[in-house]
């Protein structure tokens, strides 16, 4: 769809710890829009977020923000009940898909293989393991690798976690606890209802963390992944597949492991990613960049896709007679 020109806000950063991710996609967002002739209101959001929206009256919504309130349904809510459209998923996706025990619940049924595990409470770590090591801690609901370790049998966190160790049980009551799972790092974006390719991560050091994910130069990307065949068309596969089970809009990224010993089966979804980052090295913009979508392409996209939403949302209201 050919965008007219259009009034966007831009709501980013937040008080989560992605705001400085979400500043920089943000930002990137803004800048592509006003290349492309659009009005822009940069939002940086806090309190006053719903007041702020409604003067500046947007023809549509840039939701930039990543983690938590703009990540997991609460300014999703806020915003339908505003009457705004906004890019991205949607309340009751968004409350899934940021919990990770929940998105578990909603795609494992369905055929889509992810690590097992369980919730442990903070407090459990410091009398035992909660899995054979290696295994992995992570929060249940942060995304960007924010807070994730990988506890082996040679590592310095204490046997067993010593209650001193930086960690993340110095910071959640809770955490969940999944099987390392070793070999390689895959990702995969979806737009529009389209699985694009397979990027592998290849960390200089240590593992795909923040400062590996947002720091330049710290991680190799390689697009499209140096993967067998099969392994690349079972990521877009199950990206496409959990993109849509789980009712993304606009872009979602899937991001994966796959223990190369073990073939296909060795393959397991660790997360969907309802709003992708957005910054200069973020992932979805790479690799639809290598498919020939300019920066700017994919963001008027991902606002088309809101907007026709909202367009199919009207006329199906329509031909309903209007009912609510």
């Amino acid at each position: 769809m050919t965008l007219p020109k259009l009034h966007v806000a831009v709501l980013m950063g937040g008080w989560s710890s992605e705001r400085p991710v979400s500043l920089m996609s943000g930002e990137g967002v803004a800048k592509a829009l006003e290349a492309r002739g659009h009005t822009v209101t940069r939002i940086d959001m806090d309190r006053e977020v719903a007041l702020r929206l409604a003067e500046a009256k947007p023809d549509v919504v840039f939701n930039a923000l990543h983690g938590t309130p703009g990540e997991d349904g609460t300014v999703q809510g806020m915003m339908d009940l505003m009457g705004l459209t906004y890019t991205h998923s949607g309340l009751a996706t968004s409350v899934i898909a940021i919990d990770k025990e929940l998105t578990k619940q909603a795609l494992v049924p369905h055929g889509i293989p992810m690590p097992g595990g369980r919730i442990v409470q903070t407090a459990e770590l410091f009398e035992r393991d909660p899995l054979p090591r290696p295994y992995v801690l992570k929060p249940v609901n942060e995304g960007s690798s924010v807070g994730v370790a990988i506890v082996t049998a040679d590592g310095n966190y204490g046997t067993p976690i010593a209650r001193d160790s930086i960690g993340p049980w110095q910071e959640f009551d809770e955490l969940l606890a999944e099987p390392f799972i070793r070999g390689k790092e895959l990702t995969t974006a979806v737009i529009a209802d389209k699985a694009l390719l397979v990027t592998e991560l290849k960390p200089k050091s240590g593992f795909y963390d923040f400062d590996a994910k947002y720091t330049e130069g710290m991680t190799d990307h390689i697009c499209p992944a140096e993967i067998p065949e099969d392994v690349a068309e079972a990521c877009k596969d199950i990206a496409l597949r959990a993109h849509r089970l789980l009712g993304c809009k606009g872009t979602s990224r899937s991001d994966f492991r796959w223990d190369d010993e073990q073939g296909i089966d060795g393959l397991f979804l660790l997360e969907v990613n309802t709003q992708p980052g957005m910054t200069p090295l973020s992932l979805v913009p790479e690799q639809a960049r290598k498919l020939g979508m300019s920066y700017e392409e994919l963001v008027e996209a991902i606002i088309a896709d809101a907007l026709a939403g909202k367009a199919n949302a009207a006329a199906g209201k329509a031909s309903d007679g209007g009912k609510g």
